[in-house]
């Protein structure tokens, strides 16, 4: 892996951390995050969202909270 040094200001520092998942976690990771959410959909995923959308109308689901309910939680 070649890495590199680069310079950003204390204001980007402050705004990565905010979106790093755990204290840990590195500015590397945290930047994959972010480009990965900016990627857009496969046409599969957005499939699956439009059925998974249409059970939820439909009824079909169950809530987190019953689910601890169910396997006592």
């Amino acid at each position: 892996m070649t890495s590199t040094t680069i310079q950003i200001s204390q204001d980007l520092q402050q705004e990565l951390n905010k979106l790093k998942l755990f204290s840990r976690e590195t500015y590397e990771d945290v930047i994959w995050n972010t480009i990965e959410d900016t990627k857009e959909l496969s046409e599969e995923t957005k499939k699956e969202i439009i059925e998974a959308r249409k059970q939820i109308v439909k009824g079909e689901f169950i809530t987190l909270s019953d689910l601890k309910k169910k396997y006592k939680f």
